[in-house]
């Protein structure tokens, strides 16, 4: 056949992928899946602006859509690890509104247990600290109570709700601490009723069928009145801080320090600083337990500034056309929350504005869990718990 048409199908086939001026056969290319764009490694700097092509981005696009770039970042999106950032707002930052939310609902627990000789103004302090009749006097005994022959523990409960948040406030008073003739081991009450909160925690914990929310009686601060004697600590006092301060939050405070001059004031803090470092005492904020140097350095004024030289009030006098809480003298007002006549303000904003927290996660994480690994370690453990245990504990 002379012509280039083709027999058979054969032959059609090869004439359509052969032509006689060509001298090799045309192959089709072979289709091949697209590789996927590597993700910018965190290491790898961008290119510079002089480059034809924009930083290579999602989809194989240029420009605007880069990983990295400033220009690429979305308004209010975060970063991701390694250097990536997000493309759009996600909405993490809203867990802290939800926390909120929840602990307002759940509301707080602080326990508060005062320790010192009577007469240094405990319950005037507290009611001062919390501008509430929170003390015995005024809630759980009357004023013809009279001060027992040893040391008894008190503990009254209150609900204080500011700005719609609620907190249980408990007060744990010791009278009859350092009023007796004999006053040895006199401390032994009150560490006994420490651990017995801690106990009552850890009972509750272990629990099988345990509560949602385990009620927390668990002592997270202690204000110990020091006497303004302005020469320096007694035995009394030097005892009961080292056998408690493994135990409890300990903040030493000097009662009634209107009774000194500013000289005989920073002086006998100086005093008391310095005996606690010789027996080795250490009070609340501990240099241990600062987390980071932001703590240290806020820890290291309010350690400078101990022990809170105060003076207590729940009396209103007019100063300077203002009604203030303060102590009328013949040579005028002694301001409460005047910085420059005592260091009350400082001790509230310390107890309630900055530490609050931390006191209770201390109490929780070192000397709870102190007394739990103690515990647990001890031969035979935790004693069996009943049914009928079980059953009380969640009535």
């Amino acid at each position: 056949m002379g012509d280039n048409s083709c027999p058979n199908e054969i032959g059609l086939i090869e004439a359509c992928f052969y032509s006689p001026d060509m001298s090799e056969s045309i192959i089709p290319p072979e289709v091949r899946p697209k590789p996927a764009v590597p993700a910018k490694p965190p290491h790898v700097v961008a290119p510079s602006p002089t480059a034809p092509h924009g930083p290579q981005g999602l989809g194989g696009l240029g420009g605007g859509m880069g990983y990295g770039g400033v220009a690429d970042r979305a308004p209010g999106s975060g970063h991701l690890g390694g250097g990536s950032t997000l493309l759009g707002y996600i909405g993490i930052d809203t867990i802290i509104e939800q926390m909120r939310k929840k602990t307002m609902k759940a509301g707080f627990d602080f326990n508060i247990m005062i320790v010192g000789q009577s007469g240094l103004g405990k319950s005037t302090l507290v009611n001062t600290l919390f501008k509430s009749q929170v003390s015995r006097w005024s809630s759980a005994w009357g004023s013809e109570f009279k001060l027992p022959k040893t040391v008894e523990i008190k503990a009254v409960s209150h609900v204080i709700e500011e700005g719609g948040v609620k907190m249980k406030l408990t007060v744990i008073d010791t009278p009859g601490f350092g009023d007796q003739i004999n006053n040895e081991n006199c401390w032994e009450p009150i560490s006994k009723y420490i651990n017995e909160q801690y106990e009552k925690f850890l009972k509750e914990e272990v629990n099988i069928a345990r509560k949602k929310r385990i009620p927390d009686t668990r002592v997270h601060c202690c204000l110990y009145f020091i006497s303004p004697t302005g020469h320096s600590l007694r035995q009394l006092d030097i005892e009961f801080m080292k056998h408690l301060s493994r135990m409890v939050n300990i903040v030493p405070v000097i009662a009634k320090s209107d009774t000194m001059t500013p000289d005989e004031k920073n002086e006998f803090k100086q005093r008391v600083r310095k005996e606690l470092e010789v027996c080795g005492i250490e009070f609340y904020p501990q240099k241990e337990f600062d987390d980071d140097m932001e703590d240290k350095n806020e820890n290291d004024k309010i350690r400078e500034a101990m022990p809170f030289a105060v003076v207590g009030s729940d009396k209103e006098y007019q100063v300077n056309g203002k009604r203030v809480l303060g102590r009328k003298t013949a040579w005028g007002v002694i301001e409460v929350e005047n910085p420059n006549h005592c260091e009350f303000a400082l001790l509230r904003d310390f107890l309630i504005r900055t530490h609050l927290q931390d006191l209770k996660e201390i109490t929780h994480n070192i000397h709870y869990e102190t007394y739990r690994a103690k515990r647990l370690n001890e031969n035979g453990g935790l004693h069996p718990i009943s049914a009928n245990d079980t059953q009380e504990s969640n009535l």
